[in-house]
């Protein structure tokens, strides 16, 4: 099946999203995004066919969630009883204060009805554009930093988050993986990243780990 996603992202009145900046700008987009996705629903292993780095959109939703995600310090978004907010989705969409605000920009009840991210495929897109194009303070969105658009902060130039791939890992769950040398799971993320350039025939740029980035 062939997804546009620029098209998709369009019509979803996201028009920015692959079509900022220059043609090389635009590839590392959509390279990025699709290593991120690729890696979030990963079903790859070290001897798979093709390689690892063939098996990403495996999964819909979060194999073995660790906790129903629910921060009941929030009270913005406030979870439902019985309702779990574990990762679902290409961009495995987490927690209640993301499934919330998710679902009010797109238009349903991401607190009382999560599994629809799991279920309906247009919705579940849509939630990965969404968090890859939002900006959530204090982190700037992925789409600002891989179009060059975002501009560090004191505390960021403290915290060396530098313009990058690896800025983007931060993004998405910098508190587990980032600030650790040689993470198995940001490997995992770079692999992916490293493969779709090369089909975009793109450079992948600088600093695509975030070893020595402190997360948001």
């Amino acid at each position: 099946m062939k997804i546009e996603l620029c098209d998709f992202a369009s019509n979803l009145e996201l028009p920015a999203f692959g079509s900022t900046g220059c043609s090389a700008t635009r590839k590392c987009e959509v390279a990025t995004f699709l290593a991120q996705i690729s890696h979030e629903t990963t079903g790859g292993w070290a001897t798979a066919p093709d390689g690892p780095y063939a098996w990403g959109l495996c999964f819909k939703e979060e194999v073995s969630p660790q906790s129903d995600y629910c921060d009941s310090s929030n009270k913005e978004w406030p979870c439902y009883a019985g309702k779990s907010y574990k990762g679902r989705g290409p961009i495995q969409l987490s927690w209640n204060y993301n499934y919330g605000p998710a679902g009010k920009a797109l238009g349903f009840d991401g607190l009382k009805n999560p599994n629809i991210v799991s279920n309906n495929s247009v919705i579940a897109f849509k939630t990965a554009l969404w968090f890859w194009m939002t900006e959530q303070k204090p982190k700037p969105s992925c789409h600002n930093v891989m179009v060059g658009n975002y501009v560090p902060t004191a505390s960021d130039r403290a915290a060396n988050r530098t313009l990058g791939f690896g800025l983007v890992t931060n993004i998405i769950n910098g508190g587990l993986e980032c600030g650790v040398p040689d993470d198995a799971r940001v490997n995992d993320r770079i692999g992916y990243f490293q493969r779709y350039a090369k089909l975009f025939n793109v450079d992948t740029g600088p600093n695509l780990d975030c070893a020595y980035q402190k997360s948001f």
